[in-house]
C-alpha cells in the first residue's frame, strides 16, 4: 500500500481526538504531586522535564508524574511539544536595563495552573498523535 493510497482510503473530517468535546481536547490524568516547603525556603519555579522518571518538576512545590514515554516522543523540531512548553514558561530575566525595570512583571506562579492544565492537554495531544504516526505505514 503506497502512502497515497493509505491516505484515500480512510476518510478526515477535521481533527478528531478521542473524548473530545466542543473541541476541547481533554486532560490527560497526570498525577499531582505538592511538597511542603521547607521553612525560609523560596518556591522557585524549575520547569524541568525528567523523560525516564515520566515526571515534570514546575517548582519548588508541584511535580507532575504519569507522564507517558509516547508524550516525548512527539517532537516540535528538535524537543517535545512538553519540553518546549516548559521553556516558554520560564522566566526570563531581559537583558536590556530598562525592559528589566519598566517591563518584567512576569511570574511563573500567576499562570502555573494554566500551565499545568495546557501540560495535560498537550500530552493528550502528544500521545494520540504518536499512536496515529504509529498506525501509519511505512513509505
Amino acid at each position: 500500500m503506497t502512502n497515497s493510497s493509505f491516505l484515500e482510503a480512510r476518510t478526515f473530517d477535521g481533527p478528531k481526538l478521542s473524548g473530545t468535546k466542543n473541541n476541547v481536547v481533554p486532560k490527560y490524568p497526570l498525577k499531582r504531586l505538592e511538597k511542603k516547603l521547607a521553612a525560609n525556603a523560596q518556591n522557585k519555579p524549575k520547569l524541568k522535564a525528567d523523560k525516564d522518571a515520566g515526571k515534570i518538576h514546575l517548582d519548588a512545590i508541584t511535580s507532575l508524574q504519569g507522564v507517558p514515554t509516547q508524550a516525548w516522543e512527539y517532537k516540535l523540531g528538535n524537543r517535545s511539544a512538553l519540553e518546549w512548553i516548559l521553556d516558554q514558561y520560564k522566566e526570563k530575566k531581559p537583558r536590556d536595563k530598562t525592559i528589566a525595570e519598566k517591563f518584567n512583571t512576569y511570574r511563573f506562579a500567576d499562570y502555573k495552573e494554566t500551565v499545568i492544565e495546557l501540560l495535560q492537554r498537550v500530552c493528550t495531544v502528544s500521545v494520540e498523535t504518536m499512536e496515529i504516526i504509529g498506525e501509519m505505514p511505512d513509505v
